[in-house]
């Protein structure tokens, strides 16, 4: 299952993923991984919780990103939750881009029997058709 977090920029999406990060990792029997561009957040996500810092690596674009995924979870097959902030900062995904990226997340998540969290910086307008397929994440 996917899972959509939309906000403005600014409006608290990165701290709402944390905690939601947090509160799953306590219950979680899995691996959950954090992918970001922010190195700095390992102070504020629980030690159990990888973080990827995806600006690490030359994503250039979705089949990157994809293929980027796919080998996380090659590398760890307990992964039971994948969290991914600010989906439109990595890979050069754009907010036209993003239905089509989070399809192929639907198609991973779906074969591996794993979730996904991923944020939006957008207004719900803008991405009506991704929130018709998906659950939003208050």
């Amino acid at each position: 299952m996917v899972k959509i977090l939309i906000g403005k920029k600014g409006s608290g999406k990165t701290k709402k993923m944390i905690e939601t990060a947090n509160e799953h990792i306590r219950t979680s029997h899995g691996s959950t991984i954090f992918i970001n561009n922010d190195k700095h957040l390992t102070r504020e996500l629980n030690y159990r919780i990888r973080v990827v810092s995806a600006e690490d690596y030359e994503l250039g674009n979705i089949d990157e990103f994809a293929g980027f995924i796919l080998g996380i979870i090659s590398s760890d097959h307990d992964i039971d939750t994948i969290f991914i902030d600010s989906i439109t900062k990595h890979a050069h995904i754009s907010l036209e881009s993003v239905s089509a990226f989070v399809e192929r997340l639907d198609v991973i998540s779906e074969k591996y029997e794993l979730d996904f969290i991923v944020s939006v910086s957008a207004e719900a307008e803008e991405i009506t058709d991704l929130l018709s397929n998906h659950e939003a994440l208050n």
